[in-house]
């Protein structure tokens, strides 16, 4: 088999399932509209969950097939593209101002998630067990989401910016349904060929499945968070761009790697946590820094800011190529 087949099943599965996941969310939100959920709750959960809906059937489908290898890659790569790729890049476009004190509360648990994976990667392996305190957490942060987003007060910034986004959406609950529906059957099947392709790709150059689950595929299905991002920063919705991308990371570190391994655990190699790890910790401790404000400074991500993301993000990527390369 040449490597033209596997090459083109990967271009057409990401093409499928950014489309595909683009039709889920927009269903998605709409039914939560017509069954009466709060703004907060959909900027919180239908809208930063649904666009990791791409990661979790990649991972999922990946570590069926025996490769969990790629479902942490792809997981982790997906943190390090969201923050330094797409955050990078949507602040150089327009500094994000951040108003939402949920945002604020939900970053130190984006932290305590992050070191929370660092301990699980200390003995080489993400056993069945671990991987479900990883889906108990989830279970917990949204059980506490629902209850804070019921609150008397409980409107914020990213209440208002997710309001005025559903007031320009008039889909019926009807046909919210459908492409909820339809989206997912797409995704299911886009991720299927996906994953096919991005492991034949891996066994004919010789590449670990973790290294293209890291670039590739990450990057690939980090292009739904990209695309709600700019739509989102077009309309000046600043809290709802940064409200994408942490609640898709902490969906990442906790449902998508907390599936795959209950599914197969997780054999994890020394440099996942030498060196990948280190980098996704790195990129979410500024956009802590920078996103809370230090020192009566105001939370932002500005130019500069984007621009040091991207820059790491640039550099991560071309330090992987270069070992496949080097290799």
């Amino acid at each position: 088999m040449t490597i033209w087949l596997p090459a083109a099943a990967v271009v057409v599965g990401l093409v499928i399932l950014v489309w595909s996941a683009e039709r889920f969310v927009d269903g998605a939100v709409a039914t939560s509209r017509h069954l009466g959920l709060s703004p907060l709750l959909i900027g919180m959960l239908v809208i930063g969950f649904g666009t990791s809906a791409p990661e979790l059937m990649v991972s999922a489908l990946s570590s069926l097939q025996g490769s969990p290898g790629l479902a942490l890659g792809n997981a982790y790569g997906s943190n390090i593209a969201n923050i330094g790729l797409i955050l990078g890049l949507v602040a150089l476009m327009s500094p994000l101002a951040v108003h939402s004190q949920v945002l604020r509360q939900e970053l130190p648990i984006l932290g305590a998630v992050t070191l929370l994976a660092a301990w699980q990667l200390r003995d080489g392996v993400i056993t069945a067990v671990e991987a479900g305190v990883l889906l108990a957490a989830l279970a917990l942060f949204i059980g506490f989401s629902i209850w804070r987003s019921r609150q008397r007060g409980a409107e914020d910034a990213l209440a208002s910016d997710t309001a005025e986004s559903l007031e320009q959406q008039s889909m019926s609950l009807l046909r919210g349904l459908f492409w909820t529906l339809l989206g997912l059957a797409l995704l299911i099947v886009s991720s299927r060929i996906l994953v096919w392709g991005a492991v034949d790709i891996a066994a004919a150059f010789g590449v670990s499945d973790l290294i293209i689950g890291l670039t590739v595929v990450a990057v690939g299905t980090s292009l739904p968070e990209l695309a709600s991002s700019i739509s989102a920063l077009r309309r000046r919705e600043h809290d709802l761009v940064l409200g994408n991308v942490v609640g898709s990371n902490l969906f990442n570190t906790l449902a998508v790697v907390g599936l795959a391994g209950v599914i197969t655990p997780i054999e994890v190699g020394s440099e996942v946590l030498a060196r990948d790890w280190w980098v996704m910790a790195l990129m979410t401790g500024l956009l802590a820094l920078f996103a809370m404000g230090w020192r009566g400074r105001p939370g932002r991500i500005n130019r500069y800011e984007g621009a040091t993301l991207l820059a790491l993000f640039v550099a991560y990527t071309g330090y992987l190529v270069n070992s496949v390369i080097a290799a």
